[in-house]
């Protein structure tokens, strides 16, 4: 399991969205990212989709989920 603690793009804010991992100052989950990815969406599209989300969000947390599959 992936500890988001450790990436600073995200926030987890008890009562908000469910307690899931957000991109910092959104609504929206950091599982958002990865189920539009996987279902073939760039990433201009979802940051178009999603316009609270920023470029460097996306490559903070995409970094950080191949740092763990690295270790």
């Amino acid at each position: 399991m992936l500890d988001w603690s450790q990436c600073p793009a995200v926030e987890q804010v008890p009562g908000k969205v469910g307690g899931a991992w957000l991109f910092k100052g959104t609504r929206v989950p950091v599982k958002a990212l990865f189920e539009n990815l996987e279902s073939g969406a760039t990433i201009d599209e979802f940051l178009a989709w999603f316009p609270g989300v920023t470029r460097q969000q996306v490559e903070a947390v995409l970094t950080h989920a191949g740092r763990s599959l690295a270790a």
